[in-house]
């Protein structure tokens, strides 16, 4: 998980939307999963993400 996801749009790519990833008990990849705010981040991002190909 990085520090700060950027969201763009389609081409011409323009900024979406920045999340500053802020967790509690920071560790690793593996046991971030695990702090509470990981998946209100993982379901903001996914929703803002044009994922038609």
């Amino acid at each position: 998980m990085a520090d700060t996801v950027v969201i763009l749009t389609n081409r011409p790519s323009k900024v979406k939307n920045i999340y500053d990833i802020k967790l509690t008990n920071k560790k690793s990849p593996i046991t971030n999963r695990e702090c509470k705010e990981f998946n209100t981040y993982y379901k903001k991002i996914w929703e803002n993400i044009d994922h038609h190909v």
